[in-house]
């Protein structure tokens, strides 16, 4: 029982080790909530172009989202995206052309983030693959038209300085997006969604140490 227990310890470590180490690969700074929060932060994941360069992750504040609880208007988290601002440019392998990023990839990671950990109780299992791919692509066309009249502005402080962020709200929680170090070299652009936690109040910084974050 006892080795048993070491081995599982060791692998959870393990695990949690190369997850932290997907973020300490990213050549641009990491953004969660400020010092405000003082609720759990855990890690979720990073994501990466073909020839491993990290563009994209996501840390998150408060309770771990999951599809499989009763009521998931009872869950409390902020999930913050953080997008490496990049601009147009060649695939890794030379054959193409990879789109530059902006605001609206930030949009469109953290609204699809937001469906990924959303299951509509009223559905039969069997149709929400369906309803996710229609979710989806709304999202999409959503993060496309930034100044449509889906979004409102909510200004929000980023390192200290207030900041204009696209917002709206739906009936499974709230997305945001927004950039963060505007003409910087490292500048990145920041997303959020969230359920049970208010979005208005919320600040964003520089994670000093993301270490600090629970794999």
């Amino acid at each position: 029982m006892e080795t048993t227990s070491r081995t599982a310890d060791h692998e959870a470590t393990t695990t949690a080790g190369r997850k932290v180490d997907g973020y300490l690969l990213a050549a641009f700074p990491w953004y969660g909530l400020d010092e405000a929060f003082t609720g759990p932060r855990w890690l979720m994941q990073v994501g990466a172009a073909a020839d491993g360069t990290v563009e994209h992750g996501a840390t998150g504040h408060g309770e771990e989202p999951t599809i499989k609880v009763e009521s998931p208007q009872d869950e409390r988290f902020a999930v913050v995206v953080t997008v490496a601002s990049r601009p147009v440019r060649r695939s890794a392998d030379g054959t193409g052309v990879l789109e530059a990023t902006s605001v609206s990839t930030a949009a469109w990671l953290a609204g699809s983030g937001l469906l990924a950990h959303t299951w509509p109780t009223q559905m039969d299992r069997s149709l929400r693959q369906d309803w996710l791919d229609q979710q989806t692509m709304l999202a999409w066309e959503l993060a496309d038209d930034l100044g449509g009249g889906s979004w409102s502005e909510l200004m929000l402080p980023v390192d200290g300085v207030p900041t204009s962020f696209a917002y709206r709200e739906s009936e499974y929680g709230w997305v945001l997006a927004g950039s963060a170090s505007e003409g910087a070299e490292d500048g990145v652009h920041i997303g959020a969604y969230g359920r049970g936690m208010s979005a208005y109040g919320l600040g964003f910084s520089v994670i000093k140490e993301i270490a600090t974050y629970r794999g």
